[in-house]
């Protein structure tokens, strides 16, 4: 269903809360067709990112580690690494 959605479990260091929060953001999005928020839609988009963020942050703490790490990087730290490639 989400394809676009990365693998965080096994990264090193570990996700971070923000990597946590932009996968929520992008699989709410994915399941409600909400793409752009309105005064109707974003209480309950904003009350499904942060459950969807919590369980999330909570099976990653609870499962065990990976013998190897994800085969791609999630979205952030594409832009990080990005970033820090010379001109």
């Amino acid at each position: 269903m989400c394809r676009n959605i990365t693998t965080l479990r096994g990264l090193e260091p570990a996700a971070t809360p923000e990597e946590i929060e932009a996968a929520a953001r992008q699989y709410v999005r994915k399941v409600s067709g909400v793409q752009t928020l309105s005064e109707q839609t974003k209480d309950p988009f904003e009350r499904a990112v942060a459950l969807v963020g919590a369980a999330t942050a909570e099976l990653l703490r609870e499962l065990p580690a990976r013998r190897q790490p994800p085969p791609t990087l999630p979205p952030l730290r594409r832009l990080s690494a990005a970033s820090k490639v010379p001109a």
